[in-house]
């Protein structure tokens, strides 16, 4: 992948020099650079695109000042900069910072090849061309997953090279963090968005010049100098997501979290993901942590689907170990089974056990790693029936 015209754009608009741009990539996964006017926004370098995953996407403004503010918050938490490799999408903030992080540290970056997709064996190709004794990189945890399924020792001996390895964009499961750590690996789970210039809070704490606060309604607040300067043509979003509290500036996301007594941050799902099912409260993230614990279940999507009787019914998008079913259309056997967890479920968990269960190979996902939550809920609506 050339990503030097990619990087020739940002150094440009970084140093004042050339226009804010938007990052893509073309059908054979070369990037694509559009140079983007942004009106009302001063010294801007990059819009980046939510993943539009729950709506219409929102071109976020990221300037120098945020983008600095999170490159130097990023090497203090590492404790150095290094090279970096990068295996995401550009259109990402992910990707988009990976080569930014680069051009503040002066290193080279070393792109990986994604026009066939994520792979294992294209990822350690990828690493065996870095050169620094400092290395980098930035992973959602589908692909740590896929890499450490049935690792090479030449897949191992690259991801053991890396002095840190960013985890974000989705939550992490407990044992995959736990593979990762009996492998010797050096993760470091990441929670932000495009809005804080992507992962803003490390490990459960926020980086140095990051505020935390949480709402009274138990919503996560973020603020500090990382934040981005609003959205492109989009006044009233930008009131609504950015607002100006207790002498600072804050980011209101759509997430829930909690705090223990050292200030650490659990993210606890998103705000929208409280499915009332016969009038009682069911929050989609508690249920899927306690899918995710059964034998053979690898991931899990619950939400709530149209009912009749119900108002809303719990439903599970799950991916299981060996399933024959890996694209999640829903055939007659994989019918069979999806009953057969939901009956197995309903004897364990009662009132909060899905009452629609579709198996598959694996989640849906979208280009940047995170779950596809329209198509999975459309799949399962499709399945439910209304019933």
């Amino acid at each position: 992948m050339n990503i030097e015209p990619a990087l020739k754009a940002l150094a440009a608009a970084l140093h004042g020099e050339g226009p804010a741009v938007e990052l893509s990539a073309s059908p054979d996964g070369e990037p694509v650079v559009t140079p983007v006017p942004t009106p009302g926004f001063e010294d801007a370098v990059a819009v980046v695109r939510t993943s539009g995953s729950t709506g219409k996407p929102k071109a976020t403004v990221l300037t120098v000042d945020a983008l600095a503010a999170s490159s130097m918050a990023t090497a203090f938490a590492l404790k150095g900069e290094g090279q970096w490799l990068l295996a995401l999408p550009l259109q990402y903030v992910a990707g988009v910072q990976v080569l930014v992080r680069s051009l503040f540290a002066g290193t080279r970056p070393w792109a990986m090849d994604l026009s066939e997709g994520f792979t294992a064996e294209g990822f350690t190709a990828a690493a065996l061309e870095l050169t620094d004794n400092i290395r980098f990189t930035s992973l959602v945890p589908t692909q740590l997953q896929r890499l450490l399924a049935d690792p090479s020792a030449d897949t191992l001996a690259v991801l053991r090279r890396f002095n840190g390895i960013l985890l974000g964009g989705a939550p992490a499961s407990a044992e995959l963090l736990e593979s990762a750590r009996n492998a010797g690996l050096r993760v470091v789970t990441t929670y932000g968005a495009a809005e804080t210039c992507g992962g803003c809070v490390y490990d459960g704490y926020p980086l140095e010049g990051v505020a935390l606060r949480l709402a009274e309604d138990g919503r996560i607040h973020l603020g500090g100098a990382t934040l981005a300067a609003g959205y492109l043509g989009a006044p009233r979003q930008t009131a609504e997501a950015f607002v100006e509290e207790d002498g600072g500036r804050w980011y209101r996301t759509n997430d829930l979290g909690t705090l223990d007594a050292d200030g650490r941050l659990t993210v606890l799902g998103r705000a929208d993901d409280v499915i009332i099912t016969g009038g009682v409260k069911v929050s989609a993230a508690h249920v899927q942590a306690e899918l995710e614990k059964s034998d053979g279940v690898t991931a899990a999507f619950v939400a709530g689907v149209e009912s009749a009787k119900w108002g809303q019914a719990v439903a599970a998008y799950v991916a299981v170990a060996g399933s024959a079913s890996g694209d999640g259309a829903g055939s007659g056997s994989a019918a069979r089974d999806g009953a057969a967890w939901a009956e197995e479920w309903h004897r364990t968990l009662g009132l909060l056990a899905p009452k629609t269960v579709l198996p598959a190979g694996g989640l849906i996902m979208l280009p940047n790693g995170k779950p596809d939550r329209l198509a999975m809920i459309e799949r399962l609506n499709a399945i439910h029936q209304g019933k």
